[in-house]
């Protein structure tokens, strides 16, 4: 359920916000988000996804001609290595986060304990959390590529729906997207994302339905520990992100327009739209 409408919702159900590719389901723009100060982030500047491994030519042409510059992938090491990419012109930038729910659930199968959803749900929060507790360092690499050049780029893990789905918060986030737009926007994962066919069958759908979603209550998790850790989120920005007033004023000059602007971006927004 994605709850109640956010005050911009067209922009986020906007028909270029979701890049349609045959190799990948969940590759959105983040452009269109208002600020809760009324500017609007930029289109065809930062995107999500799930991962790019699997990306036939019609699917890099596309992404050639949104102008992608540069790939922050979130996959740990066995990941990228099972599933690598390479495409033309775009630096792939490898912010490793090793994923911990299926091996912690092998783990219980191999106890003889079943596996439920409540036992998932349990683990996708840990795993939220311990993206505040154990992975901070990874976000704040992420942040200060950002800052470094304003070139169109893409977020993504192998989902593009837990720890990308974490990074694009916080960067909604530290932008000042207001927390129910961050919201919208990490649930659309579920209206996206397609669960690879190998995977069906390999573990009850209660819990599959867990793993290859997303609910409100993970995010909220990360949230949470952030609130105990730091005390809030200002906080956290500055002290774990480097993230201080000084930066992010820069990284709103770099990823946000005037909202007057808005209207002109989207009324010429078929140049920027391959197909």
């Amino acid at each position: 359920m994605l709850g109640p409408f956010p005050a911009n919702f067209c922009a986020m159900h906007h028909p270029d916000r979701h890049v349609p590719l045959r190799g990948a389901s969940n590759f959105r723009d983040l452009g269109g988000y208002r600020t809760v100060d009324g500017r609007v982030l930029r289109w065809r500047r930062l995107f999500r996804s799930d991962h790019l491994g699997a990306l036939v030519p019609e699917d890099v042409a596309r992404l050639q001609a949104l102008g992608l510059g540069r790939s922050f992938d979130l996959r740990g090491e066995r990941e990228r290595a099972a599933q690598p990419y390479a495409l033309p012109g775009v630096r792939v930038q490898p912010l490793p986060i090793e994923p911990t729910v299926v091996q912690r659930l092998q783990e219980l199968r191999a106890r003889g304990e079943s596996l439920t959803a409540a036992h998932t749900v349990r683990l996708m929060q840990e795993t939220y959390r311990a993206f505040v507790t154990d992975n901070s360092p990874r976000f704040a690499e992420l942040f200060a590529h950002l800052l470094e050049r304003d070139l169109p780029s893409v977020v993504h893990c192998t989902a593009g729906k837990d720890r990308t789905g974490f990074a694009v918060a916080l960067v909604l986030l530290a932008l000042g997207v207001p927390r129910q737009t961050v919201m919208h926007d990490y649930l659309l994962t579920n209206h996206h994302y397609r669960m690879p066919e190998a995977y069906a069958g390999s573990a009850p759908n209660e819990v599959l339905r867990v793993l290859w979603q997303v609910q409100e209550d993970f995010l909220h998790a990360a949230f949470e520990a952030i609130e105990r850790d730091f005390g809030g989120l200002e906080s956290y920005l500055n002290r774990a992100l480097a993230l201080t007033p000084a930066a992010r004023e820069r990284l709103a000059q770099m990823y946000l327009q005037a909202p007057l602007e808005e209207s002109k971006m989207i009324a010429t927004q078929d140049q920027f739209t391959p197909g």
